[in-house]
């Protein structure tokens, strides 16, 4: 199977040949993320043996591990960030690249999320936003759109979601973006743009879950929640002059913002050059 993958999928040189055929659920938008993903490394020309890429818990964490042939961590649920820290202060001359879903990096771990965009920590963040606690049997989540319907909220969803991409902006992040799996080349240069800046980048993408979350809210089809994804996408440029009761349902894409301030990493080396008078 690998083997005959090989011969018709270029991009299949950045993946564990162990771990194919994959076992994400079919018309998952993990395999798209992580298309867009190798794609980017592959443009930028990047050496895996150069990136450490670190995942939580849950469904779009496989997309790191054990689908990615690169050094990976797949850690506690929620902490993921800690870690991908960790490593980058011990590491700095490594990308450090994390990819996991919105409950892992937004729920469990928010609080983790906002810091190292508010410390500009230079780590990638691609964060998998499909609503929903996948893994563990389709949850409510901080991200789940008001109305819809998930196991917990059998009847409609009564809060109001996350919104992932302009928290992380207000945080202070270097670079964010937001896309959905509908818009994959858009999806490929914004990885693109977060793998090169420098400091805390964020790529939200938002992506299908057919088996928890569409089929609950009328889109068995992966194909459904695509043409869902197109329909209600609002470009940033358009959204400054929509209402709040306009954008209501609504996705909102493309790059939030893209600036140059102090990185973290940095920082602390300095100040141990000062203290210890190197």
């Amino acid at each position: 199977m690998a083997d005959r993958i090989a011969s018709t999928y270029p991009m299949v040189k950045y993946l564990r040949r162990e771990a194919l055929p994959t076992a994400l659920c079919p018309g998952c938008g993990g395999g798209t993320v992580l298309n867009a993903f190798a794609n980017a490394v592959d443009d930028l020309k990047i050496d895996p043996k150069d990136m450490v890429v670190v995942s939580g818990i849950g469904c779009s964490a496989w997309i790191a591990s054990p689908y990615f042939l690169a050094d990976t961590l797949h850690t506690t649920h929620g902490r993921a960030i800690a870690f991908a820290t960790g490593v980058k202060v011990g590491l700095p001359d490594k990308k450090v690249v994390v990819i996991s879903g919105d409950g892992d990096l937004a729920g469990i771990g928010g609080n983790h999320l906002i810091h190292a965009a508010r410390r500009n920590v230079d780590i990638t963040v691609i964060l998998v936003n499909n609503f929903i606690y996948g893994m563990t049997g389709g949850q409510v989540a901080p991200t789940t759109p008001f109305g819809a319907k998930t196991t917990t909220t059998p009847y409609r969803n009564i809060e109001h979601p996350l919104n992932i991409a302009e928290t992380v902006t207000a945080a202070g992040a270097s670079y964010v973006a937001r896309w959905t799996t509908a818009h994959v080349y858009q999806l490929i240069d914004s990885i693109k743009k977060a793998l090169t800046v420098k400091g805390f980048s964020l790529v939200e993408v938002i992506s299908q879950c057919p088996v928890q979350f569409g089929r609950r809210n009328r889109m068995k089809e992966p194909a459904q929640m695509l043409r869902w994804f197109l329909k209600n996408s609002v470009s940033i440029k358009r959204a400054r002059n929509m209402k709040p009761e306009e954008l209501e349902g609504k996705f909102v894409i493309g790059e939030f913002v893209n600036r140059e301030k102090p990185e973290f990493v940095d920082e602390l080396n300095r100040l141990i050059d000062e203290v210890y008078g190197r």
